[in-house]
């Protein structure tokens, strides 16, 4: 069996297989165009907030201009904008209004995204205290009504770009409902579904329960996506093969790691395959900075790269004084110190 395959999306055909699941605080345009350049045949932006963004398109750069400073517009319009060598990309919004999500999704108009996220998973009490995230799970109906209204403004102002949600198995281990969800979603006119099968209780912690994916798979005629536990090429194969998933997405697995699209594809389609050197990490990493640094300015991009920096850093020696000196960085030059520091240690060539 081949297990790296196209997927179609309602009219939307992808290549292949290996997504970037959408992740907050990691996945901007430097980060997805990594991933892209590695072979990801899709990915999706971090969360949006569709009030913010149809109250105020300026400061996301659409649409009137902002009075937000000229630093939170690009940090902010980073969040959408698709990164150059990106052909394929999904914008990914939040809310528990149904006409909040039509507004912003209209507003994305000029971006022109190949489709439309709904996030109906995400655990974080500020997003759920809204009804937003997985808060959704708790009320089909209206997670219905908020595919329906991503539906409607998807054909009047992107061209009928597909909608797309990603849930999780449920609020917690009393209210497993992610097949209704999804059902629901599916009729509401949702052309895929994610599913991240763990409960919102969970959080991150524990085990996914990929039986849930196989089981949603089987039931529905939408693709499904899985997440959860997929840490290395693998896990990928695995979860492809054990559950019957269109696509796996990727999400803490290709942090500090977007080598592992190239990694999993070989795997599926050959049997093996090469690990990223940490040379290639290091590299990767400081032109993670390098783009960061275009997109919102040197000293907010060297500040918001620390911790991703680090995560390059995963299983090096001499991992922690390298990490410790790259939360204290302030500009490029400090990134540059943490890999000469590799070089010194002998892991790696210039």
């Amino acid at each position: 069996m081949n297990l790296y395959r196209a997927v179609k999306i309602d009219g939307l055909e992808l290549e292949g297989n290996l997504f970037l699941a959408p992740v907050a605080g990691y996945t901007n345009r430097g980060f997805r165009s990594l991933c892209a350049e590695q072979g990801a045949n899709f990915s999706f932006t971090e969360l949006v907030s569709a009030e913010s963004l149809y109250r105020n398109p300026g400061a996301y750069g659409l649409g009137a201009e902002s009075n937000d400073n000229a630093k939170l517009r690009a940090t902010s319009a980073c969040l959408i904008r698709r990164a150059e060598n990106e052909a394929r990309y999904a914008v990914q919004l939040f809310s528990g209004d149904p006409d909040a999500l039509y507004k912003a999704a209209l507003a994305l108009a000029p971006l022109r995204p190949e489709a439309l996220d709904i996030n109906a998973g995400c655990p974080v009490p500020k997003v759920v205290k809204n009804g937003a995230g997985s808060a959704l799970m708790k009320d089909p109906a209206l997670l219905g009504r908020i595919v329906q209204a991503a539906v409607r403004a998807s054909r009047e102002a992107l061209g009928g770009a597909p909608v797309t949600i990603k849930i999780r198995s449920g609020w917690d281990s009393a209210s497993i409902n992610y097949a209704l969800c999804a059902r629901v979603a599916v009729e509401a006119g949702a052309a895929m579904i994610s599913l991240h099968p763990r409960t919102r209780a969970q959080g991150y912690a524990g085990k996914s329960d990929w039986t849930h994916i196989a089981d949603l798979a089987s039931r529905i005629s939408a693709p499904v996506a899985g997440s959860g536990d997929l840490f290395a090429p693998e896990d990928a194969a695995r979860m492809l093969a054990e559950t019957g998933c269109a696509a796996v997405m990727f999400a803490r697995g290709a942090m500090g790691n977007p080598f592992i699209f190239r990694e999993t594809r070989a795997l599926l389609e050959t049997g093996s395959f090469a690990p990223a050197s940490l040379g290639e990490k290091l590299r990767a990493a400081l032109r993670h900075v390098e783009l960061l640094c275009a997109d919102i300015g040197e000293r907010a991009a060297c500040l918001e790269m620390r911790g991703q920096f680090c995560a390059y850093l995963k299983g090096a020696q001499g991992a922690a004084a390298m990490r410790e000196k790259a939360t204290k960085a302030l500009a490029i030059a400090d990134y540059q110190a943490v890999a000469e520091m590799a070089i010194d240690l002998g892991q790696t060539n210039p």
